[in-house]
Parts: C-alpha cells; sequence; structure tokens
C-alpha cells in the first residue's frame, strides 16, 4: 500500500473489496495521514478504530514522505 492508492481507495476511486478498503484506511490511520486531510478522513477514521475495524497504533506519529 502506499499513500497514492490509499487515498483512491478510501475515495472510491479504484475498485476495491472490502479488506483491500479497511487496508487503506489502516494505512491512512498508520502514517497518520488520516488527521491531515479534509474533515470527514478524520472522523470516519475516528469511526473506524471506534468500532474496532482499524486500530490505532503509534505508528500514527510517523510521517510519510510526499
Amino acid at each position: 500500500m502506499n499513500l497514492q492508492l490509499a487515498i483512491d481507495i478510501s475515495m472510491q476511486l479504484v475498485p476495491a473489496d472490502h479488506e483491500e478498503e479497511i487496508e487503506a484506511w489502516q494505512y491512512l490511520i498508520d502514517t497518520g495521514m488520516a488527521w491531515k486531510f479534509q474533515g470527514w478522513y478524520e472522523r470516519k477514521a475516528k469511526r473506524l478504530i471506534d468500532e474496532g475495524v482499524c486500530t490505532y497504533t503509534d505508528r500514527a506519529d510517523e510521517r510519510v514522505q510526499l
């Protein structure tokens, strides 16, 4: 997974199954990018964490090289 693919999957710009969608959101959470984009990214990421679908880890403090 890379940042562009995760964004494209999260925005449903490329086809993905449920597992790939969760992987994309987990990537955005792990890299901290879910907290840097539009508010709906942060809200959806928080909801996925609250529902136990994704997890918040200390990797979220890492930054992606753009």
